[in-house]
This record gives C-alpha cells, structure tokens and sequence, in this order.
C-alpha cells in the first residue's frame, strides 16, 4: 500500500521546472526555459539525474557542429537549407537541455558542487564546437574569426559573472523595449538567429560573425567601463 507521503506529494509539473528557471533573456525565457521544463519533468519520470542532461547537452551539441565543420570543409559541397535546419533544432535542444539540468537540479534537490562545475565544463566544450563551426562555414580572415571566438567568450563569462549574488547589470530596467535590447546578449537568441542565417542564406554567415564581434566587444568596454566607474565610487 502506498505510504500517506507518496499519497500527499504531488508529481512535479511542466509549471513547477519553468518556475524555477534563472532567465537568461526574453528569447530564452518563452522558449529555451520552457522547453527545458518539459525536458526536466521527463527527465525526472525517467530517473535521471541532472548530470545525464548535461552530457545530453553536450553530445548533442558537439555533433551537430562537427557534422557542420565536415560539410564545410568538403570543397565539393555546400551548406544547404537542411544542414542548416540541423544546426537551428540541434543547437536549440541542446541549449534547452542545458537549461533543463539545472531546473530539474532545483525542484528534485539534486545540485551539487560538483554538478555545477560539469555543467560549466560542458557549456564551454560544447560552444567551442559552435564557434568552430560557424567559423569553418563563414570563412572569415584569420584575424576576425580569432576576434569572433575570443568575443564569444565574453558571452560565457560574463554569463557566470551574472550569477553572483553581488552583480550589477548596466540597464536594469525590465521593461519590454529594454530586453528587447538585451536580446543581442540572449545566447538562445543568438544563437537561433545563427541557425536561421544557415538555413536561409550560409554566405552570410561571415557577416554574422564580423556583427556579433563588434556587439560583443562593445558590450565588454562598456561593462569594463561601467564597472570601473562602481569600483572607484565603492
């Protein structure tokens, strides 16, 4: 018979992952959350751990960058619509499984140091991959695609730095116009606009590159400067 605890304690709910998610912008929050909730809540009725999701997250991930890193580097062939339809789904189901992990670490109070640390590790693994991959298929001058990947960094890093309970955010306005702004920092944004340029039209994946090092740099020297003028009044 089942115990009077299993009887009271309601199954967790699509709701009840989606409630827990950290954001990371107005794209991420509609979709990549909310499709993290449903991955965490099938994870949870299938026993996994958050970790398994992780790895999920990162096969998945890895692969479709290195299917898109051959096909660019076969002279003889091109990167058609449907290898662009791969990376748009592939790369936006990894994220919402990387996404998932952490919901599902939340409401099932499985998150460990340990847990955090991997999915860090798998995060930069997996987006190493992607830049590679939109590198080999732009082609842009050496100098730039080692711009493009050291400004994709500032991505993750300043993602992490976001997470500590001290940190300051230059716009702090939550209104539409303003996170409609913040979408060039919203990496399911990014990089779904990525599979779009693929899919639609892959030359101009190299103006992508050349738009998101410029984005991105500029954000650094205005963080650089915003958060040395708050260091100097502290």
């Amino acid at each position: 018979m089942p115990s009077t605890d299993t009887l009271t304690t309601p199954r967790p709910r699509v709701a009840d992952f989606y409630a827990v998610n950290r954001g990371g912008g107005l794209f991420s929050e509609a979709f990549s959350q909310r499709l993290g909730a449903v991955f965490a809540l099938v994870a949870a009725r299938m026993g996994l751990k958050p970790t398994h999701l992780t790895l999920l997250n990162l096969v998945l991930g890895i692969a479709v960058s290195v299917v898109l890193v051959l096909r660019a580097q076969d002279g003889t062939a091109a990167i058609t619509p449907l290898y662009g339809l791969l990376a748009l789904l592939g790369w936006q189901v990894a994220y919402s499984l990387d996404c998932a992990d952490g919901q599902l670490a939340r409401v099932t109070r499985q998150g460990s140091a340990a847990g955090a640390r991997i999915d860090i590790l798998c995060d930069v693994a997996s987006q190493i991959l992607l830049v590679t991959a939109l590198v080999a298929v732009g082609r842009p001058p050496l100098w730039l695609g080692a711009l493009f990947a050291a400004s994709w960094m500032v991505n993750l890093v300043t993602s992490v730095l976001a997470t500590q309970g001290d940190a300051n955010s230059m716009m702090t306005s939550t209104s539409l116009p303003v996170r409609i702004v913040k979408l060039v920092r919203d990496y399911g944004a990014v990089i779904f606009v990525a599979g779009l340029v693929l899919t639609l039209a892959p030359a101009l994946t190299i103006w992508f590159i050349a738009a998101f090092t410029v984005v991105n740099f500029g954000f650094l020297l205005a963080s650089i400067t915003f958060t040395a003028r708050t260091a100097l009044r502290g």
